[in-house]
């Protein structure tokens, strides 16, 4: 298994396991996140504070992880199902009531010296 692909594993299990440090400590300072239908923000800091708002609100975990890397170990693609429950009601959503779903994500990263820079 290449590094990429290992690193991108490590990140999902720590979010299967609700572990954000764990998460944070696999991105750049500079990590770019691009929100479903919304805005992209830039920093650490900024993903910090949306994986807290994500966990207030909802309790997801990610089931058949499919990982794709370049050639050159630079660019990654996972593909991925979340399973998810909406456990409150977050702003301009309608009210939670334990709503479940399940929704295909894809996430694109780019790589610098081992580490995924969103």
């Amino acid at each position: 298994m290449n590094e990429p692909t290992a690193l991108i594993q490590r990140y999902y299990a720590a979010f299967n396991a609700s572990d954000a440090q764990g998460m944070l400590a696999l991105l750049t300072d500079d990590v770019r996140h691009d929100i479903n239908e919304g805005e992209t923000q830039t920093g650490v800091e900024a993903f910090r504070a949306f994986l807290a708002r994500m966990d207030a609100h909802y309790r997801e975990q990610v089931q058949g992880l499919v990982v794709m890397t370049s050639a050159d170990g630079t660019r990654a693609a996972a593909e991925f199902m979340i399973h998810g429950e909406y456990l409150r009601t977050d702003a301009g959503l309608p009210e939670a009531r334990g709503q479940r779903y399940v929704l295909p994500v894809g996430a694109f990263l780019i790589f610098v010296t081992g580490r995924s820079r969103g």
